[in-house]
């Protein structure tokens, strides 16, 4: 039998000495960011580090990729205590959408029902996450942190029981009931996976949308009950979209052969958005066929996050908008 290692403790304070210049840019690296982002079930990207919020500055500040809204992270190296927690109430105050995230070495029980009272108040355009940070090590390897979420919003509760209400309150026609049941299926097929993308809650809409790293551009999956056919795709949306499309179609060739085969690219000259995309044409009403459609657009998302993900971290533009809050 192979012996195994066995799991050691590492004090916060022995790797990092100073949570302003020691652990804020370790979290602000991009591989470290991407972790906090997998935990959260969020894809980040960075705005700024210590960037002035009203009166205070928050530790870093990023977007949530999908949604375009601002994600405020701040960090303790110690217990939570009432000062930061006034902090982000500042927060949340001053800004229409937000997502708030404290970490610290250890969450405060009053601290923890008071996240949790927030989310339960607030309405979905505010959330409030608490983490608490560990490192852990076996023998002789490098620290490893583990981020564990003990606070966050009941999204899932929210939007289900919003989605019931709907249904009930007779707002949800049959086509949106129908099209809310498609990609519940879609998501169901999503989680099994085993890759990098994450499932999202249903849209009752012709097309859901996943973060993949980058504001402006999303992978969607869409359907089409008329003309009868579903499509995955990078959409690209807002003042970037053509150039971010170019820059894309300037590697075009990797891509392709990444992926495996030819993908439709649409620049859509009389629009300002563009779109890369894969298209199968399906009846999308027959609900016997509709587990080989989900199938077919779970995995071929997870084809698309796979290999367009990289290409699309490396996306810079030229010129940068107002970044103020």
């Amino acid at each position: 039998m192979s012996d195994l290692g066995r799991l050691r403790r590492v004090e916060l304070r022995d790797i990092w000495q100073s949570e302003a210049q020691d652990f804020t840019p370790w979290l602000a690296r991009e591989d470290n960011l991407a972790l906090l982002a997998e935990t959260l079930g969020i894809d980040l990207e960075l705005e700024a580090v210590e960037q002035n919020v009203g009166p205070f500055r928050a530790d870093i500040l990023c977007k949530d990729t999908l949604s375009d809204r601002w994600v405020l992270v701040e960090n303790q190296l110690e217990r939570t205590d009432h000062t930061h927690l006034g902090q982000l109430m500042t927060y949340a105050a001053g800004l229409d959408a937000v997502t708030i995230v404290w970490i610290a070495a250890r969450v405060a029980d009053e601290h923890r029902a008071a996240m949790d009272w927030l989310n339960e108040i607030t309405d979905t355009e505010v959330r409030f996450f608490a983490l608490e940070v560990e490192l852990w090590r076996i023998g002789d390897s490098p620290a490893a942190p583990k981020f564990n979420v003990v606070s966050k919003p009941n999204d899932w509760s929210r939007s289900t029981s919003a989605a019931k209400k709907a249904v009930e309150d007779g707002d949800l026609s049959p086509t949106r009931q129908m099209q809310r049941e498609y990609w519940t299926g879609v998501q169901e097929e999503i989680a099994k996976d085993t890759g990098q993308l994450r499932p999202v809650s249903p849209n009752a809409a012709s097309w859901v949308g996943h973060g993949i790293g980058k504001t402006g551009v999303s992978l969607n999956m869409s359907l089409n009950t008329r003309d009868n056919w579903a499509r995955v795709e990078i959409y690209l949306s807002g003042r970037t979209a053509k150039l971010y499309f170019d820059a894309l179609k300037a590697n075009r060739e990797a891509i392709e052969q990444a992926y495996g085969g030819a993908l439709d690219w649409q620049r859509l000259p009389d629009k300002t958005d563009a779109r890369i995309c894969e298209t199968i044409y399906v009846n999308v009403s027959d609900r016997s066929d509709w587990l080989r459609q989900h199938k077919w657009l779970a995995s071929h998302a997870q084809k698309f996050y796979d290999v367009f993900r990289p290409f699309v971290r490396e996306l810079r533009h030229s010129t940068v908008g107002d970044k103020s809050l």
